[in-house]
């Protein structure tokens, strides 16, 4: 027949103190020390994030370029006419105002007739040129008006460029020519609180 085992219990310190022989001396038991355990090495790792930095080169912001002020004078041609500008970086494109303006048809090609006068002399030059193409224009409470554009020569200073420039009959406007960025993309840049730091310009030289 089988027997269920009887858990085996461990003596109390009493029971365990009263069974050491009474010969015993405490005194000859080694001595008992505290054991303290070492901390970890730590070994730091110094992360270095490398940045690549782009090199800075200081370059003069006007260097190779023109500087113009907010108004300067330009020579249109055709015509020889001298005329203030208002140089304007929101604009696209020139503009340049004229009288009489008119459309007409050349050997099959649309042009136009107007006039333009000069600022210093007083007197209006005649002048004909072929529409390159059309552009419409909105001015915030103005009708959208439908201009043409022709090719023009601007010299400002001792800089000339062939540009394309949009024409509108007004007479009422300040500055009867508005240079945009396609005459100072590249070219120039402006310092709008200074004028006329170009001076009057000069006629290109034309080599025979």
């Amino acid at each position: 027949m089988a027997t269920s085992a009887t858990p085996i219990e461990s003596p109390a310190a009493e029971d365990v103190s009263s069974a050491m022989p009474a010969s015993f001396d405490p005194s000859l038991c080694p001595t008992m020390e505290a054991v303290v355990c070492a901390e970890p090495e730590i070994q730091v790792v110094e992360r270095v994030v490398e940045r690549k930095v782009d090199r800075v080169i200081e370059v003069p912001v006007a260097k190779d370029k023109l500087v113009l002020g907010s108004e300067e004078i330009f020579t249109v041609e055709p015509g020889g006419v001298r005329l203030t500008a208002l140089v304007d970086t929101g604009a696209a494109t020139c503009s340049l105002s004229v009288l009489e303006l008119t459309r007409f048809e050349r050997d099959g090609s649309d042009w136009v007739r107007f006039k333009l006068e000069d600022g210093d002399e007083g007197h209006s030059e005649k002048i004909e040129l072929p529409i390159k193409r059309h552009v419409r224009v909105a001015r915030p409470g103005f009708d959208r008006q439908r201009r043409p554009i022709v090719d023009m020569s601007l010299t400002v200073g001792e800089v000339t460029h062939i540009v394309e420039v949009n024409l509108v009959e007004r007479g009422e406007f300040e500055f009867p020519l508005l240079v945009g960025r396609n005459f100072l993309k590249d070219a120039a840049v402006v310092d709008v609180s200074r004028k006329l730091v170009q001076g009057k310009p000069k006629m290109p030289v034309i080599s025979k």
